[in-house]
């Protein structure tokens, strides 16, 4: 006896793939698990669909290879510069030249146009900077720092107009994103850039907040000094 029921289902399942000829188009897997004669016809046209199918995947695979190897070198630059920024920070004998070497250490690394630090207590040996104030972290002036001092959490992208105009005083439209590093207790750190994407909400912090903690750190030293 012949067993129809498996020739009938595959006519009938034939029968479907003609009405929706785009089916595989929907599920891409299934043509690559699919077995094909190596013929000319119409399965050679499903062959080069699979082939195609597969240069696709290797192209995106080749993309976010890339893309991981581009994410490693620049974590990798920025893991050797944060550590020689703590040991130029270490290696300073005032607080005013921590100050100093963190400054130029942010505008080096960062490729920023403008950078910013707001002392919350005075340092002796720092006057007449444009890139540094001291206020007080009780003075109203700071009010719009409130809530980012208290998360102590870096923030990036554009700022609220207030703090813009607090860090960056006469030249604050020219700066259109930042990266601001809130240290409750010691500082507010700026790094602006004119460019609207250098910074932006959702990139990394973590070289940021190891820098600010670094810094801190490094000043406390200061405040323990007989």
């Amino acid at each position: 006896m012949i067993d129809n029921t498996e020739k009938l289902g595959a006519h009938e399942i034939a029968a479907w793939l003609r009405r929706h000829p785009k089916f595989l188009q929907q599920f891409p897997d299934l043509a690559l698990s699919m077995v094909v004669p190596r013929e000319e016809g119409p399965a050679a046209s499903l062959a080069s669909y699979q082939l195609e199918v597969l240069r696709d995947k290797n192209r995106e695979l080749t993309r976010r290879l890339h893309e991981l190897f581009g994410n490693a070198q620049e974590n990798e630059r920025l893991a050797v510069r944060t550590h020689q920024l703590t040991l130029a920070l270490l290696k300073q004998d005032n607080a005013a030249d921590t100050v100093r070497a963190m400054a130029a250490a942010l505008a080096e690394d960062f490729n920023g146009d403008l950078v910013r630090i707001v002392l919350f207590k005075p340092i002796a040996g720092l006057d007449d900077l444009d890139w540094l104030q001291t206020i007080a972290q009780g003075d109203t002036r700071l009010s719009p720092f409130r809530d980012c001092l208290a998360d102590g959490e870096p923030l990036c992208g554009r700022l609220q107009p207030e703090k813009n105009a607090l860090l960056y005083g006469m030249r604050a439209e020219e700066v259109l994103s930042s990266a601001l590093l809130p240290l409750d207790g010691t500082a507010l750190v700026a790094v602006g850039s004119r460019d609207p994407n250098r910074f932006y909400p959702g990139m990394g912090t973590l070289f940021l907040r190891m820098m600010g903690d670094a810094f801190a750190a490094s000043l406390r030293r200061f405040d323990r000094a007989p």
